[in-house]
């Protein structure tokens, strides 16, 4: 490890990062800071509003609203086969394949790989153990992605889970250097029910991630005080449609999403290191639908 990499993960041991966090979370919602933050960072990320639905900067009341800003309708179109799985958002997979017995791969490297467990990453979901010996996904969201996430197939949604943690960078060089850096971030865990079966989908947070927010539910992070808990979710709740909002980053981070065994196959695309957009499809289902 490079002496500046050793650098940046010590002091992020040492910083005081739901501060930190807290600091960004305001100022991302400063009505007066908004046009000269989000003139900023749109040139230093290039940013491409043609997908937008609102193409003027200018239109956007605060940087977090910009940051979270939505699509225009038909910008992403959907896969055309009802077994395809939508990628859930934009972003680069960190990693993808099967769950070795309940083992996560969280990143490769030469001399040791590091992992985490599904109990480790679900806290205390008395049911994790249903993604044993299946299929998961870990796609990260870098600054410039689009950063709303959306349902990779039709399901509903039965259960929210808060999980309190720290709140490392979640980048490469931090992926590959914190132990069970997936498992020890504040996190919101989504189960849903299909008509193949389960699935889940996690919202990983991070330094600066000020919130996560599912759609019906509202901002679940930040939190106080920061007790694991569970969101009761209503049973007449109506299914989200394959493609539809499930949530979003108020600034970015990391998505994973699991599969139990023999019920998804990646494409072959698929791969880590890939750039995917939000509705291209990236697996299919397999087994009874």
């Amino acid at each position: 490890m490079s002496l500046g990499r050793r650098a940046f993960i010590v002091f992020q041991y040492v910083l005081p990062k739901h501060a930190v966090t807290a600091l960004i979370y305001a100022l991302a919602r400063s009505r007066p800071l908004a046009q000269f933050l989000i003139g900023g960072f749109s040139k230093l990320y290039t940013i491409d509003f043609a997908e937008a639905a609102e193409p003027d900067p200018r239109g956007y009341a605060t940087f977090n609203e910009f940051f979270t800003r939505a699509l225009r309708p038909g910008a992403r179109p959907l896969p055309t086969s009802p077994r395809a799985i939508a990628s859930p958002c934009d972003g680069t997979v960190s990693e993808r394949g099967s769950i070795d017995g309940e083992r996560l791969l969280q990143a490769r490297l030469k001399a040791k790989s590091h992992w985490y467990t599904l109990g480790e990453l679900l806290g205390d979901d008395p049911q994790a153990a249903d993604f044993a010996g299946g299929e998961f996904a870990t796609i990260y969201l870098a600054p410039y992605n689009y950063h709303r996430v959306h349902a990779p197939l039709t399901a509903r949604l039965v259960s929210i889970a808060y999980v309190p943690g720290a709140l490392f960078s979640v980048n490469r060089a931090t992926a590959e250097s914190v132990p069970k850096l997936f498992a020890r971030n504040e996190r919101v865990v989504c189960r849903f029910e299909s008509d193949s079966g389960p699935f889940a989908l996690v919202f990983v947070g991070a330094l600066n991630v000020g919130s996560v927010g599912i759609v019906g539910f509202g901002d679940l992070t930040p939190t106080r005080p920061r007790k694991a808990r569970r969101i009761a979710v209503p049973e007449a709740a109506q299914p989200f449609t394959r493609g539809a909002e499930l949530g979003r980053f108020n600034m970015g981070s990391t998505v994973i999403v699991l599969w139990p065994r023999g019920r998804c196959r990646w494409a072959a695309a698929f791969q880590p290191g890939a750039r995917v957009r939000m509705g291209e499809a990236i697996g299919e289902i397999e087994g009874p639908r």
